[in-house]
């Protein structure tokens, strides 16, 4: 059985890059990359995307905020909630809602029946947070979602993830960092790791050779740590489905 996956990006796609060419080497067995999506339109995954003959969509967040000032606080959160609700909806039903549209019904989508609703989405360089009103929808929809970060489990949650372990490593206060792929939960870069790779700090390298050691790393992280959730979302589709089959001869 297929496992359906959809790519979530925000820049140059190297990792999405990985992906794509683990699937054409069949290193990545009963897997199909549906669709990516990025939160930029100038992000070169796309065309990454667009080459390999994956369908794109954008959601930019700056579109939301059109209109509004950084001093506009209470107005940019309510935008940023509805930015997020509507990324549920694209991700769950191919399309957002409509603004008459409540927000808990689903969208109204002329091209439903080719829509194929994603079995797992792989954060592969997607830059922002997904809170609970992207990941509650997603969790009750059975979705479940895998994040690249490049850091140890516990260390150095967030942004610049590689500069930081790298001066930690040159202060000497630590002398490993490394890349994780993790389950994706409210609390940033905490979910259960489903894959650590270690990496020894260099006090002699530069924060250059050892991004460049961390992005290497990455793309084989990436591959292995999607084999691994698809296998075991293939392996569940099976159950599920014998299950089916029994209950129907019972019937």
């Amino acid at each position: 059985m297929t496992v359906n996956i959809t790519v979530l990006i925000s820049g140059s796609g190297t990792n999405l890059q990985a992906l794509i060419d683990a699937q054409k080497a069949n290193k990545l067995q009963d897997v199909r990359i549906n669709e990516v999506i990025s939160s930029s339109t100038q992000a070169y995954g796309l065309t990454r995307a667009e080459n390999a003959g994956i369908a794109t969509k954008t959601h930019v967040l700056k579109d939301y905020y059109k209109g509004t000032t950084k001093e506009q606080t209470e107005e940019r959160k309510q935008r940023r909630e509805q930015f997020n609700k509507d990324l549920a909806n694209l991700l769950i039903y191919g399309k957002v809602a409509k603004e008459s549209e409540k927000s808990e019904s689903k969208p109204e989508n002329p091209d439903s029946s080719t829509y194929v609703k994603p079995d797992l989405i792989v954060c592969a360089g997607w830059m922002l947070i997904l809170s609970p009103a992207v990941l509650t929808p997603l969790e009750a929809q059975g979705i479940t979602i895998i994040n690249l970060h490049p850091a140890l489990p516990g260390a150095f949650d967030g942004t610049h993830a590689i500069d930081r372990a790298w001066q930690a490593g040159q202060d000497g206060k630590i002398t490993k960092g490394g890349v994780m792929i993790h389950r994706v939960i409210a609390e940033v870069d905490r979910g259960a790791p489903i894959l650590v790779k270690e990496l020894e700090l260099k006090k002699e390298e530069t924060l250059e050779e050892y991004e460049s050691r961390v992005h290497a790393v990455e793309h084989v992280a990436i591959v292995e740590g999607t084999s691994i959730i698809s296998k075991e979302l293939e392996a569940a589709k099976t159950v599920e489905k014998l299950g089916e089959l029994k209950l129907e001869e019972k019937i």
